[in-house]
Parts: structure tokens; C-alpha cells; sequence
């Protein structure tokens, strides 16, 4: 874990607008004991819940997407500690870790790599380490017995987040195989062929090396589903999937409907959480959308799932504040605020 970066209560409070009278998420959100000794400092929290941020663009790159997913987690962290701590929320239950830097592999890549295929290829080669650092933390945090909260970055990092969370859960003896299910709420599949790692084939990867058992995506367009990527899905029995247009133009089933149908799909042993921030209309991501779920459906899948699932943890990618192109948008990290807050309460309930 050579690139992340751990946080201490300084960190935390550094970004906490303080209040007379008033007590915020980061007055009460915990951190790590002792940094060198992280199994030992897990063990000795009470928290149930372990937040951590993978703020890189580099498997979004080598999907050919749009750079600036690395954007969304200071933004997000600034809204989500000056939440005020109460009985709807208390920061107590959380521990936040800190996050891994990737800039300095980037920044290597973009000056090394003379066209664009050249760099596609170094993104992908760079993503499997990316994976390999990723997995490893989660893999301590679910053998502790914790939910990582994973915000990102790619959704390349989907991949990890299963590995990790299957082989720290069955360590931890929670489950009888390293093996664990997924729902995520998404305008793609990331079901893509495994031609080198990137953000479009986490859950590909995921399955095909055996930590990935069910699998079922919510919303996704069927204007953006390739064929192969279709019939690789529909001829899987372990995968499932509900169309954007299934549910809200031709109404088939209600939004709610949908999700109570992956949670039901995937309910026979520990899920991951997954939603894609392009999944929500007219929010800026890699591959944003004007047609797309409400922020109150992104949140009503939240809790809905973290409600009705053997929870594994919960990842929320793809968000940006400023992409690479020049859009930006100040909001999507008080948004992703949102969100997990969200999840938390209906874990907590």
C-alpha cells in the first residue's frame, strides 16, 4: 500500500468548519490508532464502518473516457465531515482511513507515453497495480469485520473492492468461499471484454476470476450496451439486468420494483454496493447522461440496498467535480455526501 495516504485527526479537522453550539461528522468521526499497526488499530475501533478514497482517472483513461474522476473526493470529504453529528447520524461509527494517491504513476505515463494507444496500453498496465493495492486494504478492513465505504475514481475499482471484500470476509470466516454477489446502479455494465484492465470491465474480471458469484445491474441504456456485452449477459444465469428503459419508458416495473428484484436476485450470500455517478441525469461524470435516475432514486437505491442486502461494502464511483475537458460542476461532492450518508443510516436501522 505504498501510494495511500493515511489521515489523522488533524487532517480530519483541518476541513471541519467548527460551530458553537454545534457538533459535526468530522468532531466525531474516528482515525486510525496507530498507522503501522493498521490490523491492530481496526480491531481496537468501534466502528463499524470504514471510509477510504481512490481518487484516480487512470482505468476511466484506459476505457478511452474522459479524465477528472480523480476530482470528486476532497469535495466530497469538505461536505461529507461538516455534516452535523446527531441521532440521525453519528460520525462515531466511522472510521475514515485516508486515501491513495496515483497522481505520481499518472503524471509518469503522460510523460513516457508518446501517442494514444501507446498511453491506453501504459493505463491498463497501470491499472492492474491500481488493483493489486486496492485489494489489499479492503481485504484487511472486511477481514476485520468492517464495511469499507469506497469512494472513487473509475469504476475499475470494482474489481478490487469484490477481490478483496471475498477473500477478507471468507478469512474472516463470514462466508464459506471466497465468493461474494453485486448489485450496482449504472447507465453501463462494465461487463466488457477482458482486453486489458479498465473501467468498463471490472465486474468481467471479477467473474471470470471466481470471486464475482451474481451479479445484477440496474438502469443500465440500451442505447450503450455493445451486443457481445448483451449476450455475454443474457446467456449467464449468475446475471441479471433491468434496463433504463424497462423501467421508465416502457414501465414495466416501478424504479423500486427494480431494485427490490436485485437485492431478492443476490440476497443468498454478501453483496457489494455499487453505483455509478453517471447513472444520475445531468451529473457530471467520465461518461455523464441528461436521461438518467433522480438524485432521490440514487438515494432510495442506497438505502433500499443497504436495508434489504447482506452488505460486503459499498462503492460509489465515476463523480466528478472538473473533468479533464473543462466541465465542472462544485456539487458533486456534497451529492456523494448524500449518498452515504444515506447508506449509513439504513445500515444503521
Amino acid at each position: 500500500m505504498s501510494s495511500f495516504r493515511f489521515y489523522d485527526k488533524k487532517d480530519v479537522l483541518s476541513v471541519v468548519r467548527i460551530r458553537r453550539f454545534e457538533t459535526k461528522l468530522g468532531e466525531r468521526i474516528q482515525v486510525l490508532a496507530d498507522p503501522k499497526q493498521l490490523e491492530a488499530s481496526l480491531q481496537r475501533s468501534s466502528a463499524s464502518f470504514v471510509l477510504l478514497g481512490v481518487p484516480e482517472d487512470i482505468g476511466v483513461k484506459a476505457n478511452h473516457g474522459v479524465g477528472g474522476t480523480d476530482s470528486a473526493w476532497l469535495s466530497f470529504l469538505h461536505a461529507f465531515l461538516n455534516i452535523q453529528s446527531s441521532d440521525f447520524l453519528d460520525g462515531n461509527n466511522i472510521l475514515l482511513l485516508g486515501h491513495f494517491d496515483f497522481s505520481g504513476m499518472e503524471k509518469l505515463i503522460e510523460q513516457n507515453a508518446h501517442d494514444f494507444e501507446e498511453k491506453v496500453e501504459a493505463y491498463r498496465h497501470a491499472v492492474n497495480q491500481i488493483d493489486d493495492e486496492v485489494e489489499q486494504i479492503i481485504h484487511i478492513i472486511t477481514q476485520n469485520k468492517k464495511i469499507p465505504i469506497v469512494i472513487g475514481g473509475g469504476h475499475n475499482n470494482s474489481y478490487p473492492c469484490i477481490k478483496g471484500a471475498a477473500k477478507g470476509f471468507y478469512k474472516a470466516g463470514v462466508i464459506p468461499i471466497a465468493q461474494i454477489n453485486a448489485i450496482n446502479l449504472d447507465a453501463h455494465a462494465d461487463f466488457r471484454p477482458m482486453e486489458g484492465r479498465h473501467s468498463g470491465n471490472g465486474f468481467t474480471y471479477a467473474e471470470n476470476d471466481g470471486y464475482l458469484e451474481k451479479y445484477c445491474v440496474i438502469g443500465i441504456h440500451e442505447n450503450y450496451i455493445p451486443q457481445n456485452v448483451w449476450m455475454d449477459m443474457v446467456n449467464n444465469p449468475f446475471v441479471d439486468c433491468i434496463t433504463y428503459e424497462d423501467i421508465f419508458v416502457h414501465e414495466k416495473r416501478t424504479f423500486l420494483q427494480a431494485v427490490g428484484h436485485a437485492t431478492a436476485f443476490t440476497d443468498d450470500t454478501l453483496c457489494g454496493i455499487e453505483l455509478d455517478m453517471d447513472c444520475i441525469e445531468n451529473t457530471l461524470s467520465s461518461a455523464g447522461s441528461p436521461a438518467g435516475v433522480s438524485v432521490n432514486q440514487a438515494r432510495q437505491y442506497l438505502n433500499f440496498a443497504a436495508a434489504d442486502s447482506k452488505v460486503a461494502y459499498l462503492h460509489i464511483c465515476e463523480g466528478a467535480v472538473q473533468l479533464s475537458d473543462g466541465r465542472k460542476a462544485d456539487g458533486t461532492g456534497k451529492l456523494i455526501s448524500y449518498l452515504v450518508s444515506d447508506f449509513v443510516k439504513a445500515m444503521m436501522t
